[in-house]
């Protein structure tokens, strides 16, 4: 098969499936190494992007996606309906982040860190799909594990979690001691207010 024709399957097989495929299904699609298939693909990146097509070609963690363009999206909407938005409140972002940076967690670990309780923010987070269960920890009661989706590394425009910006280790102790202050001072309030 010529590489033309190679791209040009790969082409095909992408545009179908409308998801990401993994590079190895790919390879294995046009009967070709993981190295050589990961060079095809990217020399159909660079070709799409000097053509300026209205499509691109991203990678997520070792698997690829045919997506529209960005700048494309005023066009889309005109024949298509608007996804549906999702807000992102300070609640669900603070979950987020913590989920991205510990993962695999538990909601109780994310209970421990926020100090509250989070039922509801994770609940919301799989429901956009930027939040997945990834199965349940050997440990009494079997808690539930969550990780972030693909959807989350689409989202944030990262193609793998260690592209996410690196914390400042004094400065999440910071953060850590002002939480924990901050729920110190509410149960002080509570108390308090009971008596």
């Amino acid at each position: 098969m010529q590489e033309e024709h190679k791209k040009a399957a790969l082409e095909a097989i992408l545009f179908a499936m409308g998801d990401s495929v993994e590079l190895d299904r790919l390879a294995a699609a046009i009967e070709e190494t993981p190295e050589e298939t990961g060079r095809l693909l990217a020399r159909m990146k660079e070709s799409w992007e000097k053509e300026n097509r209205g499509v691109c070609l991203v990678e997520y963690e070792g698997s690829f996606q045919m997506c529209t363009r960005g700048d494309m999206y005023e066009y889309l909407i005109r024949v298509a309906k608007a996804p549906k938005k999702y807000a992102l409140t300070e609640t669900l972002l603070e979950t987020l982040s913590i989920v991205a940076y510990r993962q695999p967690v538990t909601r109780l670990d994310v209970e421990r860190i926020r100090g509250v309780n989070s039922d509801h923010a994770i609940s919301r987070l799989v429901e956009y799909g930027l939040v997945m269960e990834l199965g349940r920890l050997d440990a009494p009661g079997r808690p539930l594990l969550f990780g972030t989706t693909e959807q989350f590394l689409r989202t944030f425009g990262v193609r793998s979690l260690e592209e996410l910006p690196r914390l400042d280790e004094g400065k999440l102790e910071e953060f850590r001691a002002e939480a924990e202050e901050e729920a110190r001072e509410m149960d002080a309030g509570t108390a308090g207010a009971g008596n």
